[in-house]
C-alpha cells in the first residue's frame, strides 16, 4: 500500500513501545503523543507522523522564570499497532481563535470552541475502551498478544484516500497548540485524574528545570515527595477499589497535595472542591464557597480542622505483622494493651489486655484466640492526651513464657542468657512473608486450653533449698510463667494525626549485669523502667526476639458500628478490646470489675498477720528465696460458693474459675490487670480470696478482698491487702463460708505495729451500669427513707454527685425526681430544688462525652404519668427568671438558661397525658394544664423584661439568653405557628436593642442562628425574617467615621448574616448592596491593616472568630474579602436590581458599586493570585441602549473604567498561563473577554447618536458621536490597550471603538492632535508597565486601522485619511523607539541615554508633554544612578523651562513624576531645588550659582520673600566657600573621530568632544568608547586604513582652552582654585599644543602652535559629548606662550605645595626640584627669563639680552604702558614668586633647614624684582637668621587654605608690616612643627658642629646642626658646599654660594 495522506491529522497515544531499527523509524514509549499525517505499508500497518516529546532540560537555560518549556518534535514512521488513535483534528477541531484543538502547550493562543456536551458524549464512548486497554496493559502480556490485540483495535485511517500531488511538499509538523478541553474518559467520574495529570505536566514542563538549574535540591526533594503521593493517589482513583470513606479521604488529601505543590513551585492556587470529587468550582457554584476555599487553600497548608472534639471517640487498630524469635520447645504469649503516661506520674492501663499466641498461626484464623490483631475501642481524647502536651500514649507489649523456677543460688546463671545458650545451635528461619514466630516449635493448628483445675494443684513437698540448679528444674519439669520482655510504641503523634504507621518494636528485659545494659539508644523508652523492675536497675535488648513489626492505625468515630461498616477491608471480623471504664454514656448494660495486681510488699523483716497471735515472722512460715512469687485467686459469693469462669486475663480468651499470676521475685511487680465478670445479682457480698506462694512450694499466706462494703461497691483506687498466715484456721470453712471472712481484709496503715507487715498492693475499678459507689445517689434512689430536712439536704447534694454515676442510673434518677415532684407539688422549695436538679441532668446530657441524645423522650416521658410536673417546673422557672439579682438564684438561672431548650421540652411534653377512653382527645393527648399558654406567655414576658434591664450586673445573664435562645424556638413548634415563633424571636432581639460592645456580636450571631433555623424556611416567614434582618443589621455597618476593630468585626458578622440568607434572597439581595458598598468604601478609606501571622476563617458564625496561624505575614483584609464575595453573588444574579429610589440614592449607590467593583478587580481586597474570584463581575453592568437619553457622565465613566479593568485583567489572559491555570480559568468563567467585547460594543453604541446616511456609507457606523465625545480623550488610552489584546473579538471591537473616536474627533476639530497624544500616552504607559514584545500584533493593529480608513482616500474625507496616515506613521515610529528604549537590550548606560533623548525629542515634537516630562525624569534618574549628577540636573532643566516664574498660574497635579496641584512658580522652584542638589553633588558650582542667582532675583523682585532670599544668599556663600577650598576635581576631555561608511550619516566623518572622568586615561577611555560601540575598531597614531567600509574610531586627548584675555589673568594673588573655576567650569573651546623645541633659540623665542576646537555647546551636556563645529590652528606669541607656561608652572607648584601641606613626605623632593628649576640663575627654562618680555623704561630689546640677575637695574624713566598680555605675564611672574615664597615656608623642619638655606638666596636673587614689587621697602624678605635662632619648633602646619589663597592670612595684601621685623619672623619660626622629622635626625644633630667650623653665622650651636646633617644624611644630601677660602660671611655669603650639582646649562 503506497503512502497516502490522511483526510485530517490524527492524534494518537502510544500504547506499546517501539524501538527504532532503521534511520527513518520513530522510537516510541508508552504514553507518547503522536500526530499521524500518512498511512502506508503492505496492509496499511505503518503510520508516518510526528512525536511530541517532553521538553529538554537544557531549554530551561534560555527561559525566564515561570515560562513553560517548548516541546520537542520528531518525525518518522512507526507501526500501526503501537498507537491508539484518540481523535481527528479536522475542521471541527478549530477554535474560535483559529487554533487547532490539540494537547496543551503554550505555543499559539486560542480557546476551545467544542461544545461541552459533545465532549462528554465522545469521552463517554471512549471511557470503557480506555479502561479495558489500561487493564490489559497492566497485565504482563507477550509481545505477540499485545500486537495482535492492538492491531485488531486500530482502525484504518484512509477509508477515503486523498493522494497528494507530486509537486506538493509534505505538510509541516503540526506543532501542538493551545487547548483547554483535554479531559479524559474519567473526567466526569473522577475529575482529579485529569487535574493531577495536568498539574504534573505543568510542573515538569515549567518548574522542575528552574529548581535544577538553581540547585534548589531541598525544594526539589519536597516536590518529588508531592509527585509520588499524587501519582499514587491518581492510580488509586483510576483503579476504583476503595470504599466511599477512603475515597473521600483520598480526594481531600490529593486536593491539598496539589495546593501544597503549587504553592511550593508557583504560588498559584487553583480552587478544587474536596467535597465534590476534586472538581474545580465554577461560576455556577456558590461564590461564597469559592471565596472560603480560595482563602483557606491560599493561606493554610491543610484544610482547617474543626476544634478538637473532646467528646469524640478514638479506636486504635494494632496488627502484629511479624514476630520472629529463636527456636525453642516452649510456647509463649504476647499481651498487648494501651497505657497512658502523664509527666511525673506512673503509667496506667487504659484498656484490657489482648493476648497473641506465638508462634503466629499460618492456618485460617477461626477464633479470636488465634488472631494477631485487635481494635482497642472507646478511647476518648483525654485518654489519648489530645491537647495535652505533657501526656503520652503507648502501646505496651509483654512477652510471657514458661521459665524454670529460680533460686537465690542459681539466680545469676538462670534466665535469658541460659536460654539463648541452649538454643544457639538451632538454625532460625528467615521467612518474613507471613505472621510466623520461631519461638518454640510450630504451633499446632488446634490448640487446646489447659485445665484450670490443674493449675491450682501444688506439689505435696516443696523445694528443700535454693541450691537446686535450673538444669534440674528443667529436667523435673518445674517451671513458672514469667514476663521476660517489655516493648513499647509511642502513638501520641499518631493519635493526634489519626493516621497509620508501621513500627519496629524492640523488646527489653532486665540486664543480668551492669555491663550488659543497652538502655540508652534511639529505640529506648523510659516508660519501660516503670512497667517492670530490674534487680540490676538496667535493661538490655531481648536477644530472643529477632524481628517484631507492628502496624498501628488510629480512627476517630463516635459510632463504632458505622466505622466498621465504612472500613470493611481493615476492620471486618476484628475482635474488639474494650477500655477500662466508660468513655461516655453507656448505651448497653455492663457490669465489669477490673482488678490490677500491682506488686507484693514484703519488707526485709516482714511478718504475716495471724488470727490468734497477731503477727508471725515471715521466715517462720517460708524459708525460701521468694524468687517465684505467684498469686492464686478466685471469686466467691457471700455464701462461699465459687463463681465459675469469671476471671478474664485478656479480651480474646475464655474466663477462668481460678487463676494464677506470673512469677516475680521480691522487689519485682506483676502489673497485671484482669476483668471480673460477676453476675449482677451476685455482686453484693461477693469477694476475692487469694493465696501467695513461692512456686513450686505450698502457699504461705492468704488474703481476701470484699467487693461490697457498706451497701455499696468497694471504692475505686489503690488498696493494701493484708496477708494472713495460711494455716488450718484461715483455710477452713465455717458454716459454708471461709473463716478468713472474719479477718480484717485491709492493712491498717495507721497502726505502727503493722509497719513491717507483708501486703499486696492492688487497684480496683468498677465499670457497671447496675451499681453505684455514691451514697447520695443511692439515698436519692431510696428517697422514701428520708423526710423533711433530710430530703431537702439530699436534693441539695444532688449537684455534687459525679456525672458518670448519674448517667449510669439515669432512668432511676428520673423516676425518683418525678416521684418527689408529684409528692411535693405544692411546695415552692421542693419545686425550685427539683427544677435545678433537672437542670443538672440536662447539663450532663449536653455534655457530648456522654451523648445522651434526647433525654426527655428516652427517659422522662417514657415513665409513669406525672400530672403536676409541667405546672411545677413552669412556676419554678418563672420564679427563677423574675429574680435574677439573687446571688444563689442568678447562678442557677444562668445554668438553667444554658439548657432552656431541654427544660421547655420537658415542660411541654409533661403537660400532655396519654389518652384514655374516658378523656376527651386532643391530637392524641388530653390537656391537663389548662393555663399553660398563659403561663408560658408570662415566662417570655419575664424574659423580655430581663433583656430590657440595663443594669450592668445582668450582662452575663443577658449574654447567655442571646447565646442560647435560638435553641428554644424549635421546642415551641408544637404549640405555635412559625409566624408566632418569629414574633417571639423578634421581640427578644428588639428587647436587647440597647446592646453595646461584645453584646452586639452576640446579637449578630443570634441573627445568624435565626437564619439557619429550618423553622423559618417557609417563604412567608423567610420574607418577614429578611425584612427584620435588614432593620437589625442597619446600625452595625454602612458608613462610619472611625474604623475600630469592634466595627470591623460587626461588619464581618453582618456579612455572615447575609451569606446565611443569600440562597433565599433572590431579588431581595439587592437591598444589601448599598450597605455593602458603603462598608467597603469605609474600610478602603481607612486603609489596609498591618500584616499579621493569623488569619480568621471567612464568614464566621461564632464569636470570637476562629483563627489559624500562618507561616508568614499576610496582608489580607478578611472583611473586604467577604464583602467582595457577597457583592459578586448579589450583582451577578440573573435578576435585575431593584432599589427603592425613595430611600436609596440610586445613582450614588451605582457609582459606589462601580468603584467598589473596580477596586475588587484591582485586587485591593485580596492578593493578586486570587483573581479567579471575580471574573464574572463585569456582566452585571450591561445597559440598555434605550436608556442612553437619561445620561449621567460620572456613572458611565465609572462603568467604562470598570469594564476596561475587567476585560484587560491579567487573570483572563489564558494564552499566557500555564496549563493548570488555563484549565481553571476556562472552567470557571469560560471566555469572559468575549462577553466583555460584546458589552463594550453594546454600551459604546448606546451612548452614540444616530448617524446620518452619508456617515453610515462613509464610515459604516449606525450610531456615532453624541455622548461618546464626552469621553474623549480619556477613554482613548484604555481602548488602545484593548486594541493590543491577543483576543480576536475584543481586539476587533476595540478597533471599531477607536475608529469611531478618530472620526468623531475629526468632525469636531478637523484635527487629530488630541487622539494622537492620547494614543502616544497609552503606548508609552504600556511599554513602561509591561513588556510589549509582540511586534506582529502592534503592526497588525496599525495596519488594521489603516485598512478601515483606506476607502476614504478617494472620497470627500481624503483629508481625514491623510491625517490618519500621518498620525499612525508617527505611532509606528514611536513604537520602534519605545521598543528600543524599553527592550532592556541597551549596550550601556550611554546608549540607553541616547535612545531616551531621541524619544524625548520625538515626544516634544508631537507635543506630548506628559510623556515628555516622564522621560525627562527617567533620564535624570538614569544619569543619577550612574553618577552623572550634573547631567541629571541638566535633564531636569528641560522640565523646569516649561514653566514661567508666575505666582498666579495654577497647575494640575502629576502622578509621574509626583507633583501636587500648585502654582507655576512653586513647581519651577521645586525643580530648581532638585537641579541644585544634583549640581552640588556633581560639583557643577557655576550651574548651581546661576540657579541661586535666578532664585534670588525672583525672591527679591517677584515674590518679595526676603526669608527665602536670605537662605539663598547663605547657600551662595557656602558654594563660594567650597570653591575657595578647592575640593573640586575637573574632568578630562577627548576628541573622537567617527570614520567609515559603517556609521550612520548623522555621525559619519564627524568629530566630537567627549567628557571623561578625572581619573580617565587614554587607554581607559578607549575601553569605554569601545563598549559604547562594540563593532568599531580604534585607530591609533593617526593610522590610515581603508576607511571606506566598516566602523573606525580615533581618540585623542585634548585640554580645555584657557582664555588668556580673561580678567583673572590681570589680577595677582588669585587662588588657583578660583582661577580654575573661571577658566574650566564651562568649557566650549578645547586645544592641543604642538611644541618643537629648537636648541639654538632661547626659551622666550621658542615657537608654540595650538589647534583650537570649538563645540556646538558648552560643557557640561546631557550626553557628556558635543560635536565639534570648527577648528583652527593658532601660533602663540612669545608673551602668550610665557603666560601659559608661567601659570602652568605656578599651578604645578601649588599642587605640590598642597600635597606637602597634607603630610605627603614623598612630595617634598619633587617640590625642591621644581623650586630649583625656577630659582637657578643659570637655568634656561626658569620662568624668570620671561621677565625680559616685559618692557621697562629705558630697556633695550629684551629678547636679545642675556639675563644677568646681578646686573644693575636700569634707571626708570617713568611708568611704561603694558598691553593686556604683558600685564598678564607680569601678574603670572608675581604669582609664581609668591607661590615659591609660600613653598619655602614649608621647609621648617630641622632636616630641611639646610635645603632652605641653599634655596632662599637663589630665590631672592632670581626674583628680586618680583619681591621688591610684592614687598616694597623691605630687604631680606626670607629671614634665615631668625629661623636659625629659633629654639622651638612650630606646632602648626601652614594652612592649606592659605597655601591656595595666594597670600598668608596674616598678610592680606601679601606684604609684611614694617613694624614686625625680625621679631615676628622669629615668633613664626618658634611655632614651626617637628612632624616631618624621620629617621636620621640624631645623625643630623651630630653634624651641627661641622657647620659651625665652616663659618656659618648661626648664633647658636643647636641651629647649626641641621646644616651639617644636610651635607651628609639629609633628604637633600646632594646639596654640598664647595671648599671656600672665605670665612665667616653673613647671609649674603651664603646666598652667593653655588650649588655643587648645578652645571652649565643644568
Amino acid at each position: 500500500m503506497p503512502w497516502r495522506p490522511l483526510p485530517s491529522v490524527a492524534f494518537a497515544i502510544c500504547t506499546y513501545p517501539f524501538n527504532a531499527t532503521q534511520s527513518q523509524d520513530l522510537p516510541l514509549q508508552v504514553g507518547d503523543h503522536t500526530y499521524i499525517i500518512e498511512q502506508g505499508g503492505r496492509s496499511g500497518d505503518w503510520y508516518r507522523g510526528y512525536l511530541v516529546a517532553s521538553p529538554s532540560l537544557l531549554a530551561g537555560l534560555t527561559k525566564t522564570g515561570g515560562q513553560q518549556l517548548e516541546h520537542r518534535v520528531f518525525s518518522g514512521i512507526f507501526p500501526r499497532n503501537c498507537v491508539e488513535v484518540r481523535e481527528f483534528l479536522g475542521k471541527e477541531g478549530v477554535s474560535s481563535d483559529g487554533a487547532a484543538k490539540t494537547p496543551p502547550t503554550p505555543q499559539t493562543p486560542g480557546v476551545n470552541g467544542e461544545d461541552e456536551e459533545e465532549i462528554r458524549e465522545k469521552r463517554k464512548s471512549q471511557k470503557l475502551q480506555a479502561r479495558r486497554l489500561s487493564r490489559a496493559l497492566s497485565r504482563k502480556r507477550s509481545h505477540r498478544s499485545v500486537g495482535d490485540k492492538a492491531k485488531l483495535q486500530t482502525p484504518d485511517l484512509t477509508q477515503h484516500p486523498v493522494p497528494r500531488s507530486p509537486g506538493v511538499a509534505k505538510p509541516a509538523a503540526p506543532v501542538p497548540l493551545l487547548r483547554v478541553g483535554d479531559e479524559t474518559g474519567q473526567s466526569a467520574e473522577e475529575p482529579l485524574v485529569d487535574e493531577i495529570a495536568s498539574c504534573l505536566r505543568e510542573w515538569h514542563d515549567a518548574r522542575l528545570h528552574e529548581l535544577l538549574l538553581a540547585r534548589k535540591y531541598d525544594r526539589l526533594g519536597q516536590v518529588q515527595d508531592q509527585i509520588r503521593r499524587l501519582d499514587v493517589s491518581r492510580k488509586q482513583l483510576m483503579h476504583d477499589v476503595m470504599t466511599s470513606r477512603e475515597l473521600d479521604k483520598l480526594r481531600e488529601d490529593a486536593v491539598w497535595d496539589l495546593v501544597a505543590g503549587n504553592k511550593l513551585l508557583s504560588d498559584e492556587v487553583i480552587v478544587r472542591s474536596p467535597n465534590d470529587k476534586g472538581r474545580i468550582l465554577t461560576a455556577e457554584d456558590s461564590v461564597i464557597e469559592m471565596t472560603k476555599q480560595q482563602a483557606n487553600m491560599s493561606i493554610l497548608d491543610r484544610p482547617p480542622k474543626p476544634p478538637l472534639d473532646i467528646h469524640m471517640l478514638y479506636h486504635v487498630l494494632v496488627d502484629v505483622k511479624t514476630f520472629v524469635c529463636e527456636q525453642s520447645d516452649t510456647q509463649a504469649s504476647l499481651q498487648v494493651s494501651v497505657y497512658s503516661k502523664e509527666a511525673g506520674e506512673k503509667p496506667r492501663p487504659l484498656t484490657e489486655n489482648f493476648t497473641i499466641s506465638t508462634p503466629l498461626s499460618e492456618a485460617e484464623i477461626k477464633s479470636p484466640e488465634e488472631q494477631a490483631k485487635t481494635l482497642f475501642v472507646g478511647l476518648n481524647p483525654t485518654d489519648l492526651s489530645l491537647g495535652n502536651e505533657t501526656g503520652s500514649v503507648y502501646l505496651v507489649f509483654k512477652l510471657l513464657r514458661e521459665e524454670p523456677v529460680r533460686s537465690r543460688a542459681t539466680q545469676e546463671s538462670s534466665g535469658h542468657q541460659h536460654q539463648a545458650s541452649t538454643s544457639s545451635n538451632v538454625q532460625p528461619r528467615n521467612s518474613l512473608r507471613t505472621r510466623r514466630s520461631m519461638f518454640g516449635s510450630q504451633r499446632r493448628l488446634h490448640d487446646t486450653r489447659p485445665n484450670t483445675a490443674n493449675d491450682l494443684e501444688r506439689p505435696e513437698t516443696g523445694m528443700s533449698s535454693g541450691t537446686v540448679s535450673d538444669q534440674s528444674s528443667v529436667k523435673d519439669g518445674k517451671t513458672v510463667k514469667r514476663t521476660i520482655g517489655v516493648g513499647v510504641v509511642d502513638i501520641s503523634d499518631l493519635a493526634r494525626k489519626q493516621s497509620e504507621t508501621r513500627s519496629k518494636v524492640t523488646m527489653w528485659g532486665p540486664a543480668q549485669s551492669f555491663d550488659a545494659r543497652s538502655d540508652g539508644g534511639e529505640d529506648w523508652q523510659e516508660i519501660v523502667r516503670e512497667l517492670g523492675r530490674s534487680v540490676t536497675h538496667g535493661y538490655a535488648k531481648l536477644g530472643l526476639v529477632k524481628r517484631f513489626d507492628v502496624s498501628t492505625t488510629v480512627f476517630a468515630s463516635a459510632d463504632l458500628d458505622t466505622l466498621v461498616r465504612t472500613t470493611p477491608t481493615l476492620l471486618y471480623n476484628i475482635h474488639p478490646t474494650h477500655k477500662l471504664g466508660f468513655s461516655g454514656a453507656p448505651d448497653q448494660p455492663r457490669s465489669d470489675i477490673y482488678l490490677t495486681l500491682t506488686e507484693p510488699m514484703i519488707p526485709r523483716h516482714a511478718h504475716l498477720q495471724h488470727s490468734k497471735f497477731g503477727s508471725v515472722p515471715l521466715n517462720q512460715r517460708c524459708n525460701t528465696a521468694l524468687a517465684n512469687l505467684q498469686l492464686t485467686l478466685e471469686v466467691r459469693k457471700a455464701n462461699g460458693e465459687r463463681v465459675e469462669e469469671c476471671i478474664f486475663t485478656s479480651s480474646n480468651h475464655q474466663g477462668h474459675t481460678a487463676w494464677r499470676t506470673t512469677a516475680v521475685e521480691r522487689g519485682e511487680s506483676w502489673n497485671q490487670t484482669i476483668r471480673l465478670a460477676i453476675p449482677a445479682e451476685d455482686v453484693p457480698g461477693s469477694h476475692i480470696v487469694m493465696s501467695i506462694a513461692d512456686s513450686p512450694n505450698f502457699p504461705f499466706a492468704l488474703a481476701w478482698i470484699p467487693l461490697w462494703e457498706n451497701e455499696a461497691f468497694v471504692r475505686d483506687g489503690d488498696h493494701s491487702v493484708a496477708l494472713y498466715v495460711y494455716d488450718e484456721y484461715s483455710s477452713s470453712m465455717i458454716g459454708g463460708k471461709g473463716a478468713y471472712l472474719a479477718l480484717p481484709p485491709w492493712l491498717n496503715k495507721g497502726d505502727f505495729t503493722q509497719v513491717s507487715a507483708a501486703s499486696v498492693l492492688l487497684r480496683t475499678y468498677l465499670c457497671s451500669t447496675e451499681y453505684s459507689q455514691d451514697p447520695s445517689l443511692l439515698g436519692l434512689l431510696r428517697w422514701r427513707n428520708f423526710h423533711g430536712a433530710q430530703l431537702v439536704e439530699l436534693l441539695e447534694r444532688f449537684q455534687y454527685i459525679p456525672e458518670v454515676e448519674i448517667v449510669k442510673l439515669l432512668p432511676d434518677v428520673f423516676q425518683s425526681l418525678f416521684e418527689i415532684m408529684d409528692e411535693y407539688a405544692s411546695s415552692e422549695a421542693y419545686e425550685d430544688l427539683l427544677l435545678y436538679n433537672f437542670v443538672v441532668i440536662f447539663g450532663i446530657a449536653k455534655d457530648r462525652r456522654f451523648d445522651l441524645g434526647n433525654v426527655v423522650e428516652q427517659y422522662a416521658t417514657t415513665r409513669h404519668e406525672w400530672p403536676y410536673t409541667s405546672q411545677c417546673l413552669l412556676r419554678a422557672f418563672h420564679r427563677l427568671i423574675t429574680n435574677p439579682l439573687d446571688p444563689e438564684g442568678s447562678r442557677k438561672l444562668r445554668a438553667a438558661l444554658k439548657v432552656g431548650d431541654q427544660l421547655l421540652r420537658l415542660i411541654i411534653e409533661t403537660r400532655k397525658a396519654t389518652t384514655d377512653t374516658n378523656d376527651t382527645e386532643t391530637n392524641g393527648h388530653s390537656e391537663r394544664h389548662a393555663t399553660f399558654s398563659e403561663d408560658l406567655g408570662k415566662l417570655f414576658v419575664a424574659l423580655m423584661a430581663l433583656m430590657r434591664n440595663p443594669m450592668p450586673v445582668l450582662l452575663g445573664t443577658q449574654t447567655l439568653v442571646i447565646q442560647h435562645f435560638h435553641s428554644w424556638l424549635p421546642e415551641l413548634e408544637s404549640l405555635m405557628s412559625p409566624s408566632d415563633i418569629l414574633e417571639v424571636a423578634t421581640d427578644l432581639l428588639d428587647a436587647g436593642a440597647h446592646a453595646q460592645g461584645k453584646m452586639i456580636m452576640r446579637r449578630l450571631v443570634l441573627i445568624i442562628n435565626y437564619s439557619n433555623l429550618p423553622l423559618f424556611k417557609d417563604p412567608d416567614v423567610r420574607t418577614k425574617l429578611i425584612a427584620n434582618t435588614y432593620r437589625w443589621l442597619a446600625p452595625y455597618w454602612g458608613t462610619n467615621e472611625i474604623v475600630t476593630d469592634q466595627w470591623r468585626n460587626q461588619v464581618r458578622l453582618c456579612c455572615s448574616v447575609v451569606a446565611a440568607q443569600m440562597a433565599e434572597l433572590d431579588n431581595d439581595g439587592c437591598q444589601y448592596v448599598p450597605k455593602l458598598v458603603q462598608s467597603y468604601t469605609t474600610l478602603q478609606a481607612a486603609g489596609r491593616r498591618s500584616p499579621s501571622r493569623t488569619f480568621t476563617l471567612l464568614f464566621p458564625t461564632t464569636f470570637p472568630f476562629p483563627e489559624r496561624r500562618t507561616p508568614m505575614e499576610l496582608d489580607v483584609d478578611e472583611a473586604m474579602l467577604e464583602m467582595s464575595a457577597l457583592l459578586a453573588t448579589a450583582l451577578t444574579t440573573q435578576q435585575r436590581l431593584y432599589l427603592d429610589s425613595s430611600t436609596v440614592d440610586v445613582p450614588g449607590v451605582l457609582l459606589q458599586a462601580l468603584k467598589v467593583g473596580q477596586s475588587i478587580l484591582s485586587c485591593e481586597a485580596f492578593p493578586k493570585s486570587w483573581e479567579l474570584l471575580i471574573d464574572s463581575l463585569p456582566d452585571i453592568y450591561a445597559t440598555d441602549a434605550n436608556e442612553a437619553f437619561d445620561f449621567d457622565t460620572v456613572i458611565w465613566r465609572q462603568f467604562f473604567d470598570t469594564l476596561f479593568v475587567a476585560v484587560s485583567s491579567p487573570a483572563l489572559a489564558m494564552e499566557t498561563f500555564p496549563e493548570q491555570k488555563r484549565r481553571a480559568i476556562w472552567k470557571i468563567a469560560g471566555d469572559v473577554r468575549e462577553t466583555g467585547a460584546a458589552l463594550l460594543k453594546q454600551s459604546w453604541e448606546a451612548i452614540g447618536w444616530e448617524t446620518p446616511e452619508e456617515g453610515k456609507k462613509l464610515h459604516g457606523f449606525q450610531r456615532m458621536g453624541g455622548y461618546q465625545v464626552q469621553f474623549m480623550p480619556e477613554l482613548v488610552a484604555p481602548v488602545v490597550e484593548l486594541c493590543l489584546s491577543m483576543h480576536a473579538t475584543l481586539r476587533q471591537n476595540a478597533t471599531k471603538v477607536l475608529r469611531s473616536m478618530i472620526v468623531s474627533a475629526w468632525e469636531l476639530d478637523q484635527d487629530l492632535g488630541v487622539v494622537q497624544r492620547a494614543v502616544i500616552e497609552c503606548l508609552d504607559r504600556l511599554c513602561r508597565r509591561k513588556d510589549i514584545s509582540e511586534a506582529v500584533l502592534q503592526k497588525s493593529f496599525v495596519a488594521e486601522l489603516l485598512a478601515h480608513f483606506k476607502p476614504l482616500e478617494d472620497s470627500s474625507e481624503h483629508e481625514l485619511y491623510q491625517a490618519v496616515v500621518e498620525m499612525f506613521r508617527k505611532v509606528d515610529d514611536l513604537l520602534s523607539m519605545l521598543g528600543t528604549v524599553h527592550s532592556g537590550t541597551a549596550i550601556s548606560e550611554a546608549t540607553q541615554i541616547v535612545d531616551t533623548l531621541r524619544l524625548m525629542e520625538f515626544l516634544r515634537d508631537v507635543q506630548s508633554d506628559a510623556a515628555y516630562i516622564r522621560y525627562v525624569h527617567q533620564l535624570a534618574d538614569m544619569q543619577s544612578k550612574v553618577g552623572n549628577h550634573t547631567e541629571a540636573g541638566l535633564a531636569l532643566q528641560l522640565h523646569a523651562e516649561k514653566y514661567a516664574w508666575d505666582a498666579s498660574t495654577p497647575l494640575d497635579p502629576m502622578d509621574e513624576p509626583a507633583f501636587p496641584a500648585q502654582k507655576s512658580f512653586e513647581r519651577r522652584e521645586a525643580l530648581c531645588f532638585q537641579m541644585i542638589q544634583h549640581y552640588e553633588r556633581g560639583a557643577a558650582y557655576q550651574k548651581g550659582l546661576a540657579l541661586y542667582k535666578e532664585l534670588a532675583h525672583q525672591y527679591e523682585t517677584n515674590t518679595f520673600d526676603f526669608a527665602k532670599l536670605a537662605r539663598t544668599q547663605r547657600a551662595m556663600a557656602a558654594t563660594h566657600d567650597r570653591i575657595a577650598k578647592g575640593d573640586r576635581v575637573f574632568a578630562r576631555y577627548f576628541r573622537v573621530l567617527y570614520r567609515g561608511h559603517g556609521w550612520p550619516t548623522n555621525v559619519r566623518d564627524k568629530e566630537f568632544i567627549f567628557e571623561g572622568h578625572a581619573a580617565d586615561k587614554l587607554a581607559v577611555f578607549e575601553d569605554k568608547i569601545r563598549q559604547l560601540h562594540p563593532g568599531a575598531s580604534i585607530l591609533r597614531n593617526n593610522a590610515e586604513a581603508d576607511l571606506v567600509e566598516g566602523k573606525y574610531l580615533q581618540v585623542f586627548p585634548v585640554s580645555v582652552h584657557r582664555d588668556l584675555s580673561h580678567t583673572v589673568y590681570q589680577r595677582t594673588k588669585v587662588a588657583q582654585t578660583v582661577r580654575d573655576y573661571y577658566l574650566l567650569s564651562s568649557p566650549q573651546r578645547f586645544s592641543t599644543t604642538t611644541r618643537q623645541p629648537i636648541r639654538e633659540l632661547a626659551i622666550t623665542e621658542q615657537p608654540v602652535e595650538k589647534t583650537i576646537y570649538t563645540t556646538v555647546a558648552a560643557f557640561p551636556t546631557i550626553l557628556r559629548r558635543a560635536e565639534i563645529i570648527s577648528s583652527e590652528k593658532v601660533s602663540l606669541t612669545a608673551v602668550e606662550a610665557a603666560v601659559e607656561r608661567s601659570t602652568r608652572k605656578t599651578a604645578e607648584l601649588v599642587a605640590l605645595e598642597k600635597r606637602v601641606s597634607l603630610g605627603d613626605d614623598g612630595a617634598m623632593q619633587g617640590l625642591s626640584e621644581a623650586i630649583l628649576l625656577s630659582v637657578d640663575p643659570e637655568s634656561s627654562s626658569s620662568v624668570a627669563r620671561y621677565r625680559v618680555l616685559i618692557p621697562t623704561a629705558g630697556s633695550k630689546d629684551a629678547k636679545s639680552d642675556e639675563f644677568d640677575p646681578s646686573a644693575p637695574e636700569a634707571v626708570d624713566d617713568g611708568p611704561v604702558e603694558l598691553d593686556s598680555m604683558q600685564s598678564a605675564l607680569q601678574v603670572a611672574l608675581l604669582d609664581h614668586a609668591l607661590v615659591i615664597k609660600r613653598c619655602l615656608d614649608l621647609y621648617n623642619r630641622s632636616a630641611h633647614l639646610a635645603t632652605r638655606a641653599e634655596l632662599v638666596p637663589r630665590f631672592e636673587a632670581v626674583f628680586e624684582h618680583e619681591l621688591s614689587v610684592l614687598f616694597p621697602g623691605q630687604s631680606g624678605v626670607m629671614d634665615l637668621a631668625a629661623l636659625r635662632d629659633s629654639q622651638e619648633p612650630v606646632t602648626e602646619l601652614p594652612d592649606s587654605r592659605q597655601a591656595t589663597a595666594g597670600a598668608e592670612a596674616t598678610e592680606p595684601n601679601g606684604v609684611d608690616e614694617p613694624s614686625r621685623g625680625r621679631e615676628s619672623s622669629l615668633a613664626r619660626g618658634r611655632r614651626r612643627s617637628l612632624s616631618f622629622l624621620k629617621r636620621g635626625s640624631i645623625a643630623s644633630l651630630r653634624g651641627q658642629k661641622t657647620a659651625q667650623t665652616n663659618g656659618v653665622n648661626t648664633g647658636s650651636e643647636e641651629v647649626t646642626t641641621p646644616r651639617a646633617r644636610s651635607s651628609s644624611r639629609g633628604p637633600f644630601g646632594f646639596f654640598e658646599r664647595r671648599p671656600s677660602s672665605s670665612a665667616g660671611g653673613g647671609g649674603d655669603g651664603v646666598g652667593r654660594k653655588r650649588l655643587s650639582f648645578l652645571g652649565n646649562g643644568t
